[in-house]
């Protein structure tokens, strides 16, 4: 049976996607943009041709599914699923609009894929698995709903002191409430972090050719507070924290995190470097 505190985790997880659906509604098309280049190399990394089966899984907006869409119409077929009902309608709306007649939307746990065995010419997780409460479990079902031959692209981000677009505003934060954000124990954006870990994820699954590889993903910005209200957006767990802090110790994490990226500073704005790690596999 499962612990008690990894189900009330991963209900906590699931509430907490829903609450900031809108945040990622606002910036999809430059979450889309930000990753062009990994997406394009999770489609080829994964095979994609006309008529393959693909399942998408924390989708989010739907940005890379719907690329994964394009690329195998008019006969394939792409699911985008999200464990939060908000964000699957956010991906059905824009898939709508691209006039994307060969894309579903289901609202699926990536611990608990309600899918057969085999379903799948490919799966696609972009930036999902290290918010897993149980990740091994996770992959586990994705190697389950592929079929043979089939192939997996799972991106996490890299190392924190290699995305500090990130990781400044987590330090800021830290600073502030005097422990670490997140705490240790909750899955957060540098989870899954280490090469060999994310691997090992995928060899337990009982997948081959497993390969892990950097992708460069920097984050652009004309201003620190486009910055700022971006990534706070998008952080999911930030955002719910840092809207319940009193207005003083918000204002206070903003200028540690102003001070902190002053080396990033340029003539055009601020320029972040960042990091996913990328890996794939066949089953």
């Amino acid at each position: 049976m499962e612990a008690t505190s990894t189900i009330e985790q991963r209900e906590q997880l699931h509430a907490m996607w829903a609450s900031v659906a809108r945040g990622w509604a606002e910036h999809a098309d430059f979450i889309d943009a930000r990753s062009g280049e990994l997406t394009e190399r999770m489609l080829h990394v994964t095979r994609l041709e006309p008529g393959k089966r693909v399942l998408e899984l924390a989708c989010g907006p739907g940005g890379l599914g719907l690329a994964a869409a394009e690329r195998v119409a008019p006969s394939g077929q792409v699911v985008l699923s999200d464990v939060a009902p908000q964000m699957t309608e956010i991906a059905a709306a824009r898939a709508q609009a691209r006039g994307l007649a060969n894309v579903s939307t289901a609202v699926v746990d990536i611990e608990q894929i309600a899918e057969p065995d085999g379903s799948y010419d490919a799966v696609l997780c972009r930036e999902g698995l290290m918010f897993a409460a149980d990740p091994g479990r996770a992959t586990s079902e994705m190697a389950r709903v592929l079929g043979p031959g089939g192939r997996v692209a799972v991106a996490v981000w890299g190392p924190r002191d290699r995305n500090p677009w990130l990781g400044i505003v987590l330090d800021s934060v830290s600073a502030q409430m005097g422990m670490p954000i997140p705490p240790p124990g909750v899955p957060g954006p540098f989870s899954l972090s280490d090469s060999a870990r994310l691997a090992a994820l995928l060899v337990g699954a009982g997948l081959d050719d497993v390969t892990v590889e950097d992708v460069t993903v920097p984050m652009s910005a004309p201003s620190f507070e486009q910055w700022w209200a971006r990534t706070t957006a998008l952080a999911g767990p930030l955002a719910n924290l840092l809207a319940a802090l009193p207005p003083d110790a918000t204002d206070a994490i903003r200028e540690r995190a102003r001070e902190a990226v002053r080396p990033y500073e340029t003539a055009g704005g601020l320029e972040l470097p960042g990091v996913t790690l990328l890996a794939s596999a066949q089953r």
